[in-house]
């Protein structure tokens, strides 16, 4: 049986004049695609048999089960896994949300708080009820000190979580803010206050998660592999939102050292599919015997996700990357249509925005809208900001790689930089320009020699250290990097990780997504506005003028975007043919795939 609705009336949030009624789901800035007691999303397949296993792999290694504090890395799949939240999207809408531990949802008119009453037949893996006191438990201690500080940032403008009875909990505002009530439904996940026995949140580090989700943990091998089995007793499974959903019996992540062993290992039968990040590896990589022979199955799929931002990101904390002059020089170094014609295969797009692929992307001048939210703060702006947003340099003809290095020596100069009789960039002091990228794979050393041998005839010397994940993570966390890769995913309906990647108080907190170290009033600015929005022109207007200041700062040289997911897999696995809309190539897996009978 599926959710039943209490109402008819589906909630329609930024219209509300009228007082809000429970729902069963919510859309932001629309009403809802799917209406009370609908039976299952489009893109899955609700006769999908159950059974089978799904090895998949792991990158690197792990050690802890605990995926919600700062140190450690965590085993690949338990948040998808073992964790519900509130409630599920839909991936074939924006931004909306249906009843999962919740079975109502309540969001009141004045846009300051959100109710959820629970599903009185959600259980725990140890058999409890989940009630609004484990709710509230899960929300204050994952914005507590234990845990991992985006949690805080995200959830910071909730004021308090109250325990109406058992099984109803509201949420408190501080302030309107146009998707939180949403980000609690979906991205707050619960578990139980006995989880960790009452030990400090940071010390429950390798026990057993007690979660409501359809699997729970089957064995552990330190480091090497982790194992799942589908619990029996799972509450959710015939749910509306949960039908043709996590059809595997078991799910088995295995662990590599590095892209070579993974690909091999994918060929070997050691697992059973992959999402390929490497244009090469596709190219090149993915073809032999079970190819020609159909046993592993080749495929792209496209997608409509916004592809966020991927890119050199450049540490404003050194003083070396302090000047936004000197981060564009070095933005005019990378020359991506040779190394898209000679190492990528021609494969992907450059992306020039931290919104590339969507309707929030700034283009040409600002707009009135846009206009409506810089003109405030022109006295913090540079004035070229109100003039073309900054494109990523091209070596096309007419461009060329030596006009682009001669306006990088250029734009140096103007920085105080000069070139010595050895060909060494130095500063009014003599010191020699040099940094260090760091990257924890070395499939990206084709991406980051070609651009450090640029940055060499700027007299720049730029080196690559590849390290393994965890320190690689460690150095993320402390801010300890000069450039580092990084990728800036993008949602269709940008919100609150906004604060935790571009915000002044993000940059000095460990652990923040703001690794460039961005210390602008204005960002904070535009990033209140957009958060404030209340119909999706607001909102796209806020994100194209955020964008806009973002590109003329220079904090990443852009890198480039695939507009389809590359896909290898075993032929006994089968996917539904309804494709979602928005969607990450792991997490449809998990939930939709099935094992062929």
């Amino acid at each position: 049986m599926g959710i039943v609705a209490r109402v008819a009336l589906a909630l329609t949030v930024g219209l509300q004049a009228a007082p809000a009624p429970a729902a069963h789901g919510v859309a932001w800035g629309d009403a809802p695609k799917y209406p009370p007691g609908f039976a299952h999303f489009d893109y899955v397949n609700p006769e999908a048999p159950k059974g089978g296993t799904l090895n998949l792999a792991g990158f690197g290694s792990f050690d802890k089960l605990n995926p919600f504090t700062l140190r450690g890395i965590a085993a690949a799949g338990l948040g998808l896994l073992v964790f519900e939240t509130l409630a599920e999207s839909s991936d074939d809408e924006p931004f909306s949300m249906y009843g999962l531990l919740a079975d109502d949802i309540r969001f009141a008119d004045d846009g300051l708080s959100i109710t959820f009453r629970l599903n009185p037949r959600a259980r725990f893996s140890d058999g409890d009820p989940v009630t609004a006191e484990d709710v509230r438990h899960s929300f204050e201690v994952l914005t507590g000190r234990a845990a991992h500080p985006r949690f805080r940032q995200y959830f910071g403008d909730v004021a308090r979580a109250v325990v109406v009875d058992p099984a109803t909990i509201r949420f408190e505002f501080r302030r309107r803010n146009h998707e939180l009530h949403m980000i609690l439904g979906v991205q707050l996940p619960v578990f139980s206050r006995r989880w960790g026995a009452g030990k400090p949140f940071e010390r429950v580090v390798q026990e057993e998660p007690v979660g409501s989700g359809p699997y729970r943990i089957e064995r552990v091998d330190w480091g090497r592999a982790v194992a799942y089995r589908r619990d029996p007793a799972y509450w959710g499974r015939d749910l509306n939102v949960r039908r043709g959903m996590f059809n595997f019996d078991r799910i088995v992540y295995k662990y590599f050292k590095d892209e070579t062993a993974r690909l091999e290992g994918f060929k070997a039968g050691e697992f059973d599919w992959v999402a390929e990040n490497s244009a090469k590896n596709w190219a090149r990589g993915h073809a032999g015997r079970r190819y020609d022979s159909g046993e592993i199955v080749k495929r792209e799929f496209r997608h409509s996700n916004s592809a966020g931002l991927q890119g050199f990101v450049m540490n404003t904390r050194r003083p070396l990357f302090a000047d936004a002059r000197v981060r564009e020089a070095l933005a005019l170094a990378m020359d991506f249509e040779w190394m898209n014609r000679q190492v990528f295969h021609g494969q992907y797009r450059r992306s020039a925005s931290y919104f590339t692929n969507s309707d929030m992307e700034a283009k040409g001048l600002p707009g009135a809208d846009e206009l409506a939210l810089l003109e405030p703060l022109r006295a913090r702006l540079a004035p070229a900001v109100f003039g073309p947003v900054p494109q990523p340099p091209v070596t096309d003809p007419p461009g060329s790689l030596r006009a682009n290095l001669r306006r990088a020596l250029a734009l140096l100069a103007e920085a105080g930089w000069t070139v010595g009789a050895d060909g060494q960039l130095r500063d009014a002091r003599g010191q020699p320009f040099g940094f260090e990228i760091i990257s924890y794979s070395k499939a990206l050393e084709r991406v980051a020699v070609p651009w450090a041998r640029n940055l060499e005839k700027l007299g720049i010397a730029a080196r690559l250290r590849v390290t393994d994940p965890a320190l690689y993570q460690k150095r993320m966390d402390e801010f300890d990097f000069d450039v580092a890769v990084h990728l800036y995913g993008a949602s269709q309906t940008p919100g609150n990780e906004l604060i935790e990647r571009f915000t002044s108080a993000a940059a000095g907190e460990k652990g923040s997504d703001n690794l460039a170290g961005v210390r602008d009033p204005a960002v904070d600015a535009i990033v209140q506005r957009l958060l404030g929005s209340r119909t999706r022109a607001e909102l796209v207007a806020a994100a194209r003028a955020l964008d806009r200041v973002l590109r003329h700062g220079w904090y990443m040289v852009p890198h480039f975007y695939a507009p389809a997911h590359r896909v290898a897999w075993r032929a006994r696995l089968e996917h539904p043919r309804a494709l979602p809309l928005y969607y990450g190539a792991e997490t449809w897996l998990l939930r939709t795939w099935w094992e062929k009978r």
